[in-house]
């Protein structure tokens, strides 16, 4: 391993730069000279390796390892040009020996492993000795235990060494599997352009991948698909070769800007070596035993349904306030009704997962969440378990979304999946009830290892005018079965299946969120102080017989029975007062002698 210093870039004057989208006149723009990025439209200009490098990392903490990995001509192939002749012309243009720079580096003082492509050696073709570069470098991150980050910039597979090119793909996709199972977090980072072999291979592996704006991506160019389909439009292939496209059918977790990119990674990276990081001790979350009337069931359904309560975004943004949302299922769409991403919560990493209500919005459906939106909270419990993240799950919706789509696109295998995978993830799962809780919709983010509630909160198997439809065909019961229900915070403690109340301001959680988010801060904080430090499989352990008691003989039952109890107690021990007071008294009597039999009999 050596460290190797930065070369003067190919290209490294300015003058006369115009803007390839909008024609800007760039030679005396700051932004473009340090980022290539357009101030005027946002265009991202194709940088290389070494520049990346330079952008990214912090100043001096790059140490480049298998730098003499060099092509050879393995097919002695010849087009207009010798092979050899391209490759030493791409050296000498790039300042590499070959299409990728490897190493190891820092950013904000976060170690990782790196691997970046410049699309300016063979249009950052994957050759056999790119791939081997690639694969190294996931063995370096796997021996180390460090996160890799991987920049593709590449137009496909090395045409010049055949198959022995083509294979690459499963040499380099097979590595970056072996570290998913390994839990070495992967960050994949796709510019302008990714297609080909690099992109239906390591690059769709991340664990989290992120795109530049503007760039094309997709496994055939626009050009080949023109050539093989002329049946697409031009219009059509274009788009479905751009970050929005991949984004709105679920394929990237964020669009970020070259500018920003060095922010996202630091967060990303510091959310995982905050993983394990011991949280405050605070105390266990208190609310005054004021009783509520069992009239006032209903209007406790009325306070968990305001639109102004606050929802998950509002008490993400309050106690995670540098959290790095995540986007898509890797299968189908992006659900906005469900949020995932990275945080940090009293300086602890975690990963989040809520329903969004949205205030309104149309786009969150009230927090009713489609089957892409819990295979979203599905992927995010997988990175949680990656990454040894704590998992934080936020509960408010009526239920899952009921359409047709919903129906086409396996909800009820979506919820199962939910359901089985918090079961055994193994770190440490702490869920809120900040809203309403609505049948299985609510509970696929609910299996948690404690389990809280706001007190003015809600959890039921239906909602309470659904059940009066069901059960007197009048939804206007819906007050009455709210109390039959026990839908309540209190009542769900005293079921068993929530842990804790966590106190709203008086009035509710609307009056004052941010008094609200710090209860449910300290709240999470006191959860996840209690799992310190018990292993996983133990975690997994409890958690099953948590869920394995609920039903059988619960606190709930156990209170009724204790006070039935109590009061056949109470009755004895009055009735044997009075018989000792006789005794004493001297009064004994036949009836006494009757009476005395009869206290001796046991109670039933």
């Amino acid at each position: 391993m050596s460290t190797t210093t930065n070369p003067e870039p190919a290209e490294t004057g300015f003058e006369g730069a115009v803007c390839k989208q909008c024609g800007a006149d760039l030679s005396a723009d700051r932004q473009w000279s340090q980022y290539r990025v357009c101030v005027n439209c946002g265009y991202h200009g194709r940088i290389g390796a070494w520049e990346r490098v330079k952008m990214l990392l912090d100043e001096g903490s790059f140490d480049e390892f298998h730098a003499d990995l060099v092509s050879v001509d393995p097919l002695e192939f010849t087009d207009s040009r010798p092979y050899r002749e391209r490759v030493a012309q791409a050296r000498e243009r790039t300042g590499l020996k070959e299409a990728v720079l490897t190493g190891r580096g820092r950013i904000r003082g976060h170690e990782f492993i790196l691997a970046v492509v410049d699309f300016g050696f063979l249009g950052g073709s994957m050759g056999s000795v790119a791939g081997e570069k690639i694969a190294l470098a996931f063995e370096e991150a796997i021996d180390r235990k460090l996160p890799i980050i991987t920049i593709v910039a590449s137009g496909g597979a090395r045409m010049q060494e055949g198959m022995l090119s083509l294979v690459q793909m499963a040499k380099t996709a097979a590595a970056a599997r072996r570290a998913h199972e390994r839990r070495v977090p992967y960050i994949s980072i796709l510019t302008d352009p990714t297609t080909g072999g690099m992109y239906a291979s390591y690059a769709s592996q991340g664990d989290i991948i992120l795109a530049e704006p503007g760039a094309l991506i997709g496994f055939a160019g626009p050009r080949v698909i023109a050539g093989t389909m002329p049946e697409e439009s031009d219009a059509e292939a274009i788009r479905s070769h751009t970050p929005e496209f991949l984004m709105e059918h679920g394929f990237l977790d964020a669009i970020v800007s070259r500018i920003r990119l060095r922010d996202t990674l630091s967060m990303i990276l510091r959310v995982i070596d905050r993983a394990d990081r011991p949280v405050p001790k605070v105390p266990e979350p208190h609310v005054d035993a004021r009783a509520y009337d069992p009239e006032d069931a209903w209007d406790i359904v009325q306070l968990a349904r305001r639109e102004d309560r606050p929802t998950t975004q509002d008490y993400i943004r309050r106690i995670s306030p540098q959290f790095v949302e995540l986007h898509g299922d890797r299968a189908y769409g992006d659900d906005p009704a469900v949020i995932a991403g990275l945080g940090e919560i009293g300086g602890r990493g975690v990963v989040i997962v809520g329903l969004e209500r949205g205030h309104g919005d149309p786009i969150r459906r009230g927090g009713q969440a489609l089957p892409e939106g819990y295979r979203k909270a599905l992927r995010a419990m997988g990175l949680a378990e990656r990454f040894g993240c704590p998992l934080v799950t936020f509960i408010d919706t009526p239920g899952a979304y009921l359409g047709i789509e919903s129906e086409e696109r396996g909800l009820a295998s979506a919820l199962s999946e939910c359901l089985a995978r918090m079961s055994v993830l193994r770190v440490p799962v702490v869920s809120v009830i900040i809203g309403e809780g609505g049948s299985g919709g609510a509970l696929a983010l609910g299996v948690g290892d404690r389990i809280l509630m706001l007190e003015h909160a809600i959890y039921s198997v239906i909602a309470p005018e659904g059940a009066a439809a069901i059960l007197f065909r009048d939804p206007s019961r819906a007050p009455e079965v709210a109390e039959a229900l026990k839908l309540t915070a209190r009542d769900c403690v005293s079921l068993g299946v929530a842990d804790r109340l966590v106190a709203e301001p008086e009035g509710g959680a609307h009056i004052d969120p941010d008094f609200a988010a710090a209860q449910v801060r300290d709240g999470i904080l006191w959860a996840l102080g209690a799992l310190e430090g018990v292993d996983g499989k133990r975690l997994v352990e409890s958690r099953y017989r948590k869920f394995r008691r609920m039903g059988q003989m619960n606190t709930y039952w156990r209170e009724a029975l204790g006070r039935e109890a109590g009061a056949v107690g109470s009755r004895v021990a009055q009735t044997l007062d009075m018989i000792r007071e006789r005794i004493i008294g001297g009064e004994s009597s036949e009836e006494d002698d009757d009476e005395r039999r009869a206290s001796s009999e046991p109670a039933t």
